[in-house]
């Protein structure tokens, strides 16, 4: 008998009251067939290796069209420049259909762990989908980076790394990939290197949905460009065409961005995947690197697999000189399963840093947002 997470219920829906809450995770016990990797990291079992991978390829494997629903949030109490924010994201039915599309390769009766447990079923008992859905936090946190404006500070660095570990949906950088944008409509945003390293345990989280709201929150802001002239004929889809991946391509060439994939597991490894990255190899001075995660800490393995990485990332940056920040959104509690953001910020302090919280939600399950920096020795 094998334990797996059960979530249940939606993701955020674009209807639904933000404060809303979703059921909390449980432990659930069903038998499942063995197989070489779980789905989500297991303390004692087999991890994903960390792994780079390049856009080209997964642009290479987007279908040839994109459904899609907005998420509207306001972030006009958080005292944001900007009042409010639409983001897109794909529908899950629609990973489905891709993935029923595809020609699944299949281990033991079971879905490769690359389709994140979804492959040709509709939604299984007892399998872990948290990364393709979107969760409460991962609001919280783009609230928070509105109020925060780190993309005025941005202009007086070198370059801006943003890396969001545990990803899924990728609504912290897709918020700041829009409002880059949005600056850029204004002439407000003076063009410097600015690199998106998006991280998920599951590649197909990466391919499948990080990937495909890029390039959704691009397109609904481009609208004007000929190119996507007739891409949106029906509602809520997005037509692609190999004209509107070059594009999309050249938009990011063109602005000076770029998008990186890591998946696998946090370990020395996945540090070694980010640093060889271009992003973190240049010899600008003073650049700003900020790490995001939201609903990454929900088992004691999983906060200190987290806690390390986002130090050694803090620690390292500091000694090249950089300036580096961590903000964290989580629950205040897992219900069942361990690991907590008082967890978090007591583990972070012990390490030596300055953490400030910044936002708490006390409806419902109770969830909150902490800053976290290491001090210039």
């Amino acid at each position: 008998m094998s334990f797996s997470f059960g979530f249940s219920g939606d993701d955020i829906d674009h209807d639904v009251d933000e404060s809303q809450t979703q059921q909390t995770p449980a432990i659930t016990t069903q038998a499942q067939p063995p197989a070489s990797y779980s789905a989500f990291p297991v303390a004692g079992k087999p991890q994903l290796p960390a792994t780079l991978h390049s856009l080209s390829d997964f642009l290479s494997q987007l279908p040839s069209k994109l459904a899609y629903d907005l998420l509207d949030i306001d972030v006009a109490d958080d005292g944001a420049s900007e009042t409010r924010l639409r983001l897109p994201r794909r529908e899950l039915w629609d990973v489905r259909v891709q993935l029923m599309a595809e020609d699944d390769e299949v281990v033991n009766g079971e879905d490769r762990v690359d389709d994140g447990g979804l492959g040709k079923h509709d939604v299984k008992t007892g399998i872990y989908e948290g990364g393709f859905k979107s969760w409460e936090s991962s609001i919280d946190l783009v609230k928070v980076l509105a109020a925060q404006d780190e993309l005025t500070a941005a202009q007086q660095a070198s370059s801006l790394r943003v890396v969001e570990l545990g990803c899924g949906t990728a609504l912290p950088s897709l918020a700041m990939f829009t409002w880059i944008m949005q600056r850029q409509s204004r002439s407000q945003w003076h063009q410097k290197p600015c690199s998106f390293i998006l991280a998920d345990y599951n590649p197909s989280v990466l391919r499948l949905v990080t990937l495909p709201n890029f390039v959704l929150a691009w397109a609904l802001h481009n609208t004007h460009n000929p190119v996507l002239q007739d891409a949106f004929n029906i509602e809520g889809e997005l037509e692609l065409s190999p004209e509107i991946i070059q594009a999309f391509e050249q938009f990011l060439s063109s602005s000076g961005i770029h998008l990186s994939f890591i998946s696998g597991a946090w370990s020395p490894e996945f540090i070694s995947c980010l640093y060889d990255l271009p992003a973190f190899s240049s010899d600008l001075s003073a650049p700003i690197t900020l790490m995001v995660g939201a609903e990454t800490i929900y088992s004691p393995f999983a906060l200190q697999a987290f806690t390390q990485t986002v130090f050694t990332i803090l620690e390292r940056e500091r000694g090249s000189g950089a300036t580096a920040a961590a903000y964290v959104a989580a629950k205040r509690l897992y219900f069942g399963v361990g690991g907590s953001l008082d967890d978090f910020i007591e583990a972070a302090r012990s390490k030596g840093a300055t953490v400030a919280e910044l936002r708490e939600e006390c409806e419902g399950v109770r969830r909150g947002v902490v800053h976290c920096i290491l001090q210039q020795s």
